[in-house]
């Protein structure tokens, strides 16, 4: 697979959303965790989506319980503490894996895309975000980089 259009994945609720979908617009993908030192910035993600959804901006939230069981409930609890906890209204996904055998193929495809560093295509941590330009360019960031930081980087791949 080369365009992320190919791909598709769950949502929370159970249904099937094709990346097609997605086509001309500029994603923030993140791997995301409720329990998790990171948490918190499922606010600024919001934040994000908030102010940017107009202009072509989605993120997209994929839960993942591989990082020190930071993700423990199913998939409907995980969506009730985003909304009631953190307003999110972004889309969530069904919990995945983004490391090992069971990794999901879109996950596959941005570590090798973007790989961390020195190469690396594992995802360290909960809250790793990978941007997606409209031309299919993606850039990788760390946990620690918080969503904020992003926006020039956003602006200047909405303005593209």
């Amino acid at each position: 697979m080369s365009s992320l259009s190919e791909f598709s994945a769950d949502l929370s609720n159970g249904t099937s959303q094709s990346f097609a979908d997605y086509q001309g617009k500029v994603l923030l993908i993140v791997n995301t965790a409720s329990e998790c030192g990171f948490t918190y910035q499922y606010d600024g993600l919001e934040k994000l989506h908030n102010d940017y959804k107009d202009k072509g901006l989605v993120v997209l939230g994929f839960p993942c319980n591989q990082f020190g069981k930071q993700e423990p409930g199913d998939n409907s609890a995980i969506a009730e503490f985003c909304r009631i906890n953190h307003g999110v209204t972004f889309p969530l996904f069904a919990k995945v894996e983004v490391n090992g055998s069971n990794t999901i193929p879109l996950f596959a495809h941005l570590k090798k895309a973007a790989p961390g560093l020195l190469g690396s295509e594992k995802i360290k941590w909960n809250f790793t975000k990978f941007l997606v330009a409209k031309n299919g360019h993606i850039t990788r960031y760390a946990s620690a980089t918080k969503p904020a930081k992003l926006v020039k980087d956003i602006e200047r791949a909405l303005a593209a």
